[in-house]
């Protein structure tokens, strides 16, 4: 995986190669129109991200703010991470049957969505999948999965 080290947004976007900035912008536009109310976006991990900020939620694993999801313009394909994807079946459902219907092919991980170029992104269902989820459910979708970890140990 190829991360960036710019502070900035801003910074991530210069340094980019210009076809490169123009899908991620794409994208990033498309998350930004959609993004609920009460998330960030910032630099973190390497790539543009969108979390939940510290003074709202602070109760994470690892000390960092609650990641909801990310853009990144990896070395040979884009990406697109959703945590709620990982987090449920609902938005995972969604993401397929988005893209079933898009007729777009859907090549995925546990919750990154990968395209090598702008026509093989399904926006309208990346922006559906980002727009539903407000921060609060977002942290009861978090604190339900830690708990549940934490009863299996037991």
């Amino acid at each position: 995986m190829v991360q960036s080290t710019a502070k900035t947004v801003k910074d991530y976007l210069n340094e980019l190669e210009p076809d490169k900035r123009d899908i991620i912008t794409k994208v990033r536009k498309c998350i930004r129109q959609n993004l609920p109310k009460g998330y960030v976006e910032v630099m973190n991990w390497g790539m543009i991200t969108y979390e939940v900020p510290l003074k709202r939620f602070a109760n994470t694993y690892n000390k960092k703010p609650l990641l909801y999801c990310s853009l990144a313009a990896q070395k040979n394909h884009y990406a697109v991470y959703l945590m709620t994807v990982y987090s449920g079946s609902k938005y995972l459902n969604m993401l397929k049957n988005g893209y079933t219907s898009s007729g777009i092919k859907l090549d995925m991980g546990k919750c990154c969505v990968r395209f090598k170029q702008l026509d093989g992104v399904d926006l309208d269902t990346i922006g559906k999948i980002i727009a539903a989820c407000s921060v609060e459910d977002f942290i009861k979708i978090h604190n339900s999965a830690h708990r549940s970890k934490k009863t299996k140990k037991c």
